[in-house]
């Protein structure tokens, strides 16, 4: 089993900065992919951003130019630091691991985090 445990969620004014970390953790040995993944109120989630283990980055178009996404492969931690909020930035903010391989060798396709609430006020 693999534990992704998201922070750094919260309110801010549009126009703001926030940074969301998410450390994973449970004998692994290595993270595929890293990602954030979003859900507004009403809407379906959404990607916002990915990144592989050697630092090849996507976006979705909504957020280029205001987001970043990095990682520490060393800590299995993904980053996403958030500038220029809007309100339309609200959402659920949720963490995602693809292709995990754990000490063991056993091989999960994708764990998910509990989400961190971002709230961005206009």
């Amino acid at each position: 089993q693999v534990q992704l445990v998201e922070s750094g969620g919260g309110l801010v004014q549009a126009g703001g900065s926030l940074r969301l970390s998410c450390a994973a953790s449970g004998s692994i040995l290595s993270i595929n992919v890293m990602g954030w993944y979003r859900r507004a109120p009403g809407k379906q989630r959404e990607l916002v951003a990915h990144i592989t283990s050697g630092g090849s980055m996507n976006y979705a178009d909504s957020v280029k130019g205001r987001f970043t996404i990095s990682r520490d492969n060393a800590k299995n931690t993904v980053y996403l630091q958030m500038n220029s909020l809007k309100p339309e930035d609200t959402a659920v903010y949720y963490c995602n691991a693809q292709g995990v391989t754990k000490v063991s060798g056993l091989q999960i396709s994708s764990s998910w985090g509990q989400g961190t609430q971002v709230t961005v006020s206009s």
